[in-house]
């Protein structure tokens, strides 16, 4: 009887353990903007998805998968859009997508800090992307600002008229998924 007791409230303390180390799952809605802006260019990707689990007591838990389709992209200038996707720059036919995977998420201050791999162009390189996490009602923003060096991942040519620093930010509404 003992045993059947003690392995009875191992079993509770495992899944109570469980139960608050699971993250909550956040559906993206349809209201994301994602931004991108360097010295002479700007414009937007207008198609944005992927999976958020994300508990603020627990960031630990947590975990981004995303992606972004690289034919969304919209400059403003529909020949500077074909251009983009093209081989020279992010060769959308053979790289339809970014992603971007993390592998960790802390608190920082304020805000958190998430450390993950992002893939553009087939090449992956790990970044750090500083965000807030805001709720309001039955859902929550999170929102976001980094610089990518376009160059590390084999966009368009070195130098030239495109700066090498594209600033991005990104807001992404959720609500729990």
């Amino acid at each position: 009887m003992k045993k059947l007791i003690f392995s009875m409230a191992t079993l509770l303390t495992i899944t109570a353990v469980f139960a608050f180390s699971v993250a909550q799952k956040w559906a993206i809605t349809d209201k994301y903007s994602i931004k991108f802006s360097s010295s002479e260019v700007a414009g937007i990707f207008k198609t944005f998805s992927g999976n958020i689990d994300f508990d603020e007591q627990n960031p630990a838990a947590s975990k981004f998968d995303v992606t972004i389709d690289v034919n969304s992209i919209n400059t403003g200038n529909g020949l500077q859009n074909k251009h983009a996707k093209g081989a020279e720059w992010f060769d959308a036919a053979k790289y339809p997508a970014i992603k971007y995977t993390s592998k960790k998420i802390v608190k920082a201050g304020a805000a958190y800090q998430v450390t993950g791999d992002m893939t553009i162009k087939g090449v992956t390189k790990e970044y750090t992307i500083p965000f807030t996490f805001k709720k309001a009602g039955a859902g929550a923003t999170f929102n976001g600002s980094f610089t990518v060096n376009r160059s590390d991942f084999k966009i368009g040519k070195p130098g030239g008229d495109v700066g090498e620093q594209i600033k991005i930010d990104v807001a992404v509404p959720v609500t729990k998924g």
